[in-house]
């Protein structure tokens, strides 16, 4: 299913383009990430001076070059607090945050539990392709046992991480999972991750490839076992099924919208002081002259 755009939503769409040339590797899930980005951007009528993109440390950090609008690169698996300061700072921005698998089941790992536990208004893609890419092939919390990687030539000592099965034990408000090598649906659930901000955190698990240093869930690995649950008679209201859904993918691995509910608040919304107001934060951030505070310390 390709998505039309009209001739408004192409002018858009040129609006991100940037002339910094993309120094991915061949076949790297980056490129149909980036596509797929602009495109649920633009489809939501979003341009680049509306919507503020947050990026992590990584092969995909590198993404944030390669498009026009605001941007912001990070430390290593910090992502996530900073774009959450940036979204309560300012709720009637969109705020997408970008990371990796390794940054965000390691590093930031923290962040990320308290991210989903406190339902941040926040939309945040994970770059999922089992590895450190830009540190050369390093396995992270999702390598799968027994695969030879750059430090651990001999299969990683530890337990792989069930990423899904962490991220459901969160209770999230919004679960979805996409693979890279296919832009149209890709389009298709950001867009709905991105609407999904005003009732709270919303997290789209990318299975992406990665030629050079994932030789196990390759491009056609993924591209023979995804498919789409919308299809089907998939209800994304049922928490018990999504998780069990999500979960298992021995044999196929279900892509879509996995889990959704709207009836809790997010977390701006929860808090007290808040209430009946109608700036944001920004806004209330006045100038203050600290000449006189300056002297006494000199």
């Amino acid at each position: 299913m390709n998505i039309p755009l009209d001739a408004a939503g192409i002018k858009v769409l040129k609006q991100y383009s940037c002339a910094n040339q993309c120094t991915w590797c061949d076949g790297c899930g980056d490129y149909g990430i980036w596509t797929a980005v602009k495109r649920a951007l633009t489809e939501l009528g979003i341009a680049p001076w509306q919507v503020l993109l947050c990026y992590d440390v990584g092969c995909h950090g590198n993404m944030s070059d390669k498009l026009l609008g605001y941007r912001f690169h990070g430390l290593h698996g910090r992502v996530i607090p900073f774009a959450v300061g940036a979204k309560l700072a300012n709720m009637r921005v969109p705020v997408l945050a970008f990371g990796g698998d390794g940054a965000t089941f390691s590093e930031g790992v923290g962040h990320l539990v308290h991210a989903l536990r406190s339902n941040y208004p926040l939309t945040f893609i994970l770059h999922n392709n089992g590895n450190y890419g830009l540190t050369t092939g390093q396995a992270s919390a999702v390598t799968w046992q027994g695969q030879p990687m750059t430090a651990s030539p001999n299969g990683i000592p530890e337990h792989t991480l069930n990423s899904m099965d962490f991220i459901f034990s969160l209770e999230p408000t919004f679960v979805a999972r996409t693979f890279s090598g296919d832009i149209p649906h890709m389009t298709k659930v950001f867009i709905e991750a991105i609407k999904h901000q005003a009732h709270g955190f919303a997290l789209v698990d990318v299975l992406q490839a990665c030629p050079t240093y994932n030789h196990f869930a390759t491009h056609e690995y993924l591209l023979e076992r995804c498919y789409d649950v919308s299809l089907g008679k998939h209800d994304p209201s049922h928490f018990v099924k999504a998780r069990t859904l999500a979960i298992d993918t021995q044999k196929r691995i279900a892509c879509g919208v996995l889990y959704q509910r709207t009836d809790i608040q997010n977390f701006y919304d929860r808090l007290m002081p808040r209430i009946g107001e109608e700036t944001t934060l920004v806004q209330e951030v006045g100038k203050i002259d600290v000449c006189r505070f300056m002297k006494r310390m000199v």
